[in-house]
């Protein structure tokens, strides 16, 4: 079955979780903040959107293992051979949830074999859905009006990029980054989000010299891709894989629509 054929049914099961995060963010006082064994914290809205993902998921018409940062993980010897998976993150961005400031995304997204192939990208406060298909192009959907999205294009020599930083993983690394850019505008996003500007035009250059999981980022991934951008490791210039042994992502650069310097 084609990506683009499960689409419709994808779009319904993210607007499911994001309703039921947003139940629980605007009606609830009590998050019931826990934590992880990595001291990340979790939240009874990351369980109820992953238990909505997970069961929609396995409801399509077509089975394939599911990755989620709210599942066990599935050791190396058996995730090795698998052609396709999904990768899940049911809220991206739960330290921004528990702040209440709107930077949180549920990500899902379809790998066939170390590729992202679908994507989908919610974002429940400001109700924008972007989605995308390899070879289909890159949209946002908000108020029910569906548009093509398109990063901007510029050369790194250009001045006063938008350049974007993570609000809580801004290290010296990605600082010396930065600095070979003539009067950056730095731009703080939460979440996928980071991502999504440069899909969306917005701004230009997203370093992250800092830990990610491949469920982070992999459905932003393929929206920032077939919107014109890329998304290359920082220390080979190749382009990020996903499901690999470890799932912690190395460091990367998210790129929108770079032209090559004369």
């Amino acid at each position: 079955m084609q990506p683009i054929a499960l689409l419709p049914e994808l779009l319904k099961i993210a607007r499911r979780a994001g309703d039921a995060i947003l139940d629980i963010y605007r009606k609830e006082d009590d998050f019931a903040i826990e934590n992880k064994a990595d001291k990340s914290p979790l939240t009874k809205a990351d369980r109820a959107a992953n238990e909505i993902i997970c069961r929609g998921l396995e409801n399509l018409p077509v089975q394939y293992p599911i990755i989620s940062e709210e599942n066990k993980m599935l050791p190396w010897d058996e995730r090795k051979n698998w052609k396709h998976c999904w990768l899940v993150d049911p809220l991206d961005g739960t330290k921004e949830f528990i702040k209440r400031n709107g930077d949180f995304t549920v990500n899902i997204a379809l790998v066939e074999e170390g590729r992202p192939v679908l994507g989908i990208v919610l974002v429940p406060v400001h109700n924008e859905l972007c989605w995308a298909v390899m070879g289909e192009g890159a949209f946002l959907i908000k108020n029910g009006i569906q548009q093509a999205l398109a990063a901007a294009r510029f050369k790194e020599s250009d001045p006063g990029l938008a350049v974007v930083c993570s609000r809580s993983h801004l290290t010296q690394a990605t600082e010396d980054f930065i600095a070979k850019y003539r009067e950056p505008n730095l731009v703080s996003r939460g979440s996928a989000l980071k991502f999504l500007l440069l899909a969306k035009g917005e701004a230009h250059v997203y370093p992250r010299i800092a830990p990610t999981m491949e469920w982070d980022t992999a459905a932003a991934q393929i929206i920032l891709e077939e919107a014109g951008g890329k998304v290359l490791l920082f220390d080979t210039g190749e382009p990020m894989r996903y499901n690999r042994e470890d799932l912690l992502n190395p460091p990367f650069v998210a790129y929108g629509e770079l032209i090559k310097e004369n």
